[in-house]
């Protein structure tokens, strides 16, 4: 969304901005900003630096929606906009005309003519991509010979019972591509046939259908047909019985309870379902869903995608159920005179070379009896220690500077914060001191998100950093990224290697020959250091079957 100049009648946001004073635009742009920045530099929070910095904080459209923030621009209304603005409203002009105009812009109903006061139309720069429900797509790509021999491994564990597998390929490995050859021609030989391809993100489902639609072409035997099944896509399923199904694994499982008898018959149709991050699938809320596609019928087929093949980082239990939830049986990324597949990915260009550092915050967070003890039953750092994290002003300090000094050596760096607001937090410091940075999380809407990801996947050859919480450890690919700073602690290995996978694809894949990884370490919390550690580390609770 975006506003015009100012105009009559109305006042656009940046005109409002204009208008208003310094102690107003500091309370906008947030104390924790505002701390850090005096820390770094005074002056970036007066004058024009603060004017400019709050007007590209401030999207428009988000500000009228979020109560705290739409209030605050209303209160900065001069007394004759405020009154236009009543007048637009349909309120009544009297001593309370402030309070007045909050109630009134309270009302979702006021919306239209809110955002006409403000001058808030919609952005046709960036529309957001058509994605329809339903496509029809005609024929299919081809393999490295590495993903080529794990892929004829593939379909012989799935042609013989109890079919289930899982292909177990580093991030960056290119496990969607191969997977990809073994949906198609599954669909080649079975056909006609349903193929169900489940995840649990947007960004999962999105790059497993486009692959889809580029696989097809080159391997495809027929018009098959793509059913996208996320978000707000929920096409009919009654007549389908031959292509791809992406459903999103919430979307799917709501059908489940909702309609069990549409779900037999889905899963009469499905011979074989995949299940992406297949760590997740003996989460009590998916695993009825997964065993329902597969066991309905003898015949179907299961396979489960992973570069972190186990659950936990220390529970052996657990990760050991995992294994026999797929009956013990993986395929694992194998190649002739190399100990891992790692070093063999790197020496060979698929795989960017990883050169590890770690930033020692020494930040002031102590934990306490009760964080320990938190700690000790999680599976990974609690929440509330990772706020106190990001609010720690010395530690966002020690971020900074080095990732500016990154700015020097990299065009596109992305950084893992600690929480939602601490992404923010980081974005604001960066854009304030001058740098190109955007911001991505589970909060964001859909419109921004999409810019955001677009720019940062743009040939635009000025450096630029995207900080995001929560929604860019899966499915996000970026081959020109090439480096990351993790300033989230972790305890999960899955969630680290899912982190620094963003910042390794090689030049074989159309990345950097080398990455750089920053990691932040904080006194008394985890850290890990090799993405080969990562990827050996489950092997001991895998009995695997030749």
């Amino acid at each position: 969304m975006s506003e015009p100049s100012t105009s009559a009648p109305g006042l656009s946001i940046s005109a409002l901005l204009a208008l208003a004073k310094e102690p107003a635009l500091r309370d906008l742009v947030g104390a924790s900003v505002i701390d850090v920045l005096n820390l770094l530099d005074p002056d970036l929070t007066r004058g024009a630096a603060l004017r400019t910095l709050a007007t590209r904080l401030i999207d428009p459209a988000l500000a009228m929606r979020d109560p705290a923030v739409r209030d605050k621009l209303l209160d900065l209304l001069p007394l004759g906009k405020a009154r236009e603005l009543a007048v637009k409203l349909h309120i009544h002009v009297d001593t309370s005309l402030y309070n007045r105009l909050r109630q009134a812009a309270a009302d979702t109903l006021q919306e239209q003519a809110l955002f006409s006061f403000f001058g808030i139309v919609e952005d046709p720069r960036a529309p957001l991509a058509a994605r329809p429900s339903r496509q029809t797509r005609m024929a299919g790509y081809g393999l490295f010979d590495h993903q080529r021999k794990s892929a004829r491994r593939v379909k012989k564990f799935l042609a013989e019972p109890p079919r289930k597998v899982v292909l177990h390929m580093p991030t960056g490995a290119g496990k969607t591509r191969t997977a990809m050859h073994v949906v198609a021609d599954h669909l080649c030989a079975a056909g006609p046939t349903l193929v169900c391809w489940l995840a649990q993100s947007a960004e999962l489902l999105e790059q497993a259908a486009s692959e889809f639609v580029r696989a097809w072409d080159h391997l495809g035997d027929r018009p098959v047909e793509l059913f996208r099944m996320w978000g707000d896509d929920t096409p009919s399923l009654e007549d389908a019985r031959d292509g791809l199904l992406v459903a999103g694994l919430a979307k799917l499982n709501a059908l489940l309870s909702r309609d069990v008898n549409m779900m037999l018959r889905l899963a009469d149709r499905t011979t074989l379902t995949v299940m992406d991050e297949a760590h997740q699938s003996i989460a009590p809320t998916y695993r009825a869903l997964i065993t329902t596609l597969h066991e309905k019928r003898p015949r179907n087929a299961l396979l489960g995608l992973t570069a972190t093949p186990g659950r936990t980082w220390s529970d052996i239990a657990e990760d050991a159920e995992l294994a026999a939830f797929f009956d013990n049986t993986k395929v694992t990324l194998e190649v002739e005179g190399y100990s891992d597949p790692i070093t063999f990915l790197i020496e060979e260009g698929y795989l960017a070379r990883p050169k590890f550092r770690t930033l020692n915050s020494k930040a002031g967070v102590k934990l306490s009896d009760s964080d320990v003890a938190d700690m000790s039953n999680a599976l990974d750092i609690p929440p509330s220690v990772l706020e106190r994290l990001a609010g720690d002003h010395q530690r966002n300090l020690r971020i900074i500077t080095p990732l500016e000094d990154m700015l020097h050596r990299h065009r596109r760096i992305i950084v893992f914060a600690a929480t939602v607001p601490h992404a923010r937090l980081l974005t604001a410091i960066l854009i304030a001191r001058g740098h190109n940075a955007d911001v991505v999380t589970g909060e964001s809407d859909t419109a921004s998100r999409e810019r955001a990801i677009r720019r940062f996947k743009s040939a635009d050859p000025s450096p630029m950093v995207l900080c995001n919480y929560g929604v860019l450890t899966t499915g996000f690919d970026a081959p020109a990224t090439s480096a990351a700073l993790i300033a989230r602690p972790t305890r999960s290995l899955v969630l680290y290697s899912q982190m620094v996978g963003r910042a390794t694809r090689g030049p074989r894949a159309g990345g950097n020959p080398t990455a750089e990884i920053v990691t932040v370490t904080d006194t008394d919390l985890p850290g890990f250091g090799s993405v080969a550690e990562a990827f050996l580390n489950w092997e001991d609770v895998w009995h695997e079957r030749r």
